[in-house]
């Protein structure tokens, strides 16, 4: 791994070393090994999220190296330089028309596709569902056992380097056409409920305490987060600005479809 941070470092430096067959060999072997899941772009480490900039800078790397080509699927045309990700059955992945996971994104085995869209780099855990309409943008990583509903938009990035791309980690559930973008971090087993918005600067505001606790970029672990909207002061008078709101958590007594179920009943979050 060091060999290819070396190079792929010293092309992003100087952009004309792509032209050197010897670097976009090592360009195609690491996103190769994105796509095998051997690679990742972010990955949990000693309890924190460590963000693997090279292998970003790889991603983006790869796209001048490729050149423009049209693939036919029956009537279908598409013309791209990224190729699709294929064999799904050996890796044990259900795949629903008319769903579509582009090379270089790793897809671990007993997750289902619904018609959606799974972008490179990004890394989707065992068992999650991605539902009808959802996408995941580049370099997102979406933890085991996560379920994206309907029209879920989970934000890619990969310029700036530096930046985090978005993290949903194990047994989360996203409620119907909420969006997570800018590097937010979703922590274990939070609940959104449908048209949740979050972004770097959204307020998140934990309202289940006798006084307000806001915070901005990271969701609780079992948090329960509906949309919500706060006053704020503008040239022109006051207006109503979105924000998220923690109305409270999941038990941890219980399994975890059982404390999702009862979240969902005793705070009344739509999904």
């Amino acid at each position: 791994m060091e060999n290819y941070k070396s190079i792929i470092e010293n092309a992003w430096n100087q952009r004309e070393l792509l032209q050197d067959e010897a670097v976009q060999q090592a360009v195609n072997e690491v996103i190769a090994l994105l796509d095998q899941g051997k690679l990742r772009v972010a990955e949990p480490k000693d309890g924190q999220w460590v963000v693997n900039e090279w292998v970003k800078k790889a991603v983006i790397l790869y796209f001048p190296i490729r050149k423009m080509e049209t693939m036919e699927v029956g009537m279908l045309e598409f013309h791209d330089k990224i190729p699709l990700k294929r064999d799904f059955a050996r890796l044990g992945v259900r795949v629903v028309p008319h769903a579509i996971a582009r090379y270089g994104a790793f897809l671990e085995k007993g997750v289902i596709m619904m018609p959606s869209y799974v972008n490179i780099g990004a890394y989707v855990g065992a068992g999650t569902m991605v539902d009808t309409w959802a996408t995941v943008g580049s370099c997102a990583q979406i933890g085991q056992n996560v379920h994206l509903s309907g029209g879920v938009g989970i934000g890619g990035v990969l310029e700036p380097v530096q930046a985090a791309p978005v993290i949903i980690e194990d047994d989360c559930f996203i409620g119907s056409r909420a969006i997570v973008v800018e590097g937010v971090r979703v922590e274990k087993e939070a609940v959104l409920g449908a048209n949740v918005v979050l972004t770097k600067s959204t307020r998140i505001i934990d309202v289940s305490g006798p006084n307000p606790v806001e915070m901005k970029g990271v969701v609780p672990a079992r948090s329960v987060v509906i949309p919500g909207t706060y006053t704020k002061k503008f040239p022109a008078g006051e207006y109503q600005v979105s924000c998220a709101l923690i109305i409270g958590k999941r038990k941890a007594s219980t399994d975890l479809k059982t404390s999702l179920n009862d979240a969902l009943r005793e705070y009344d979050v739509v999904v």
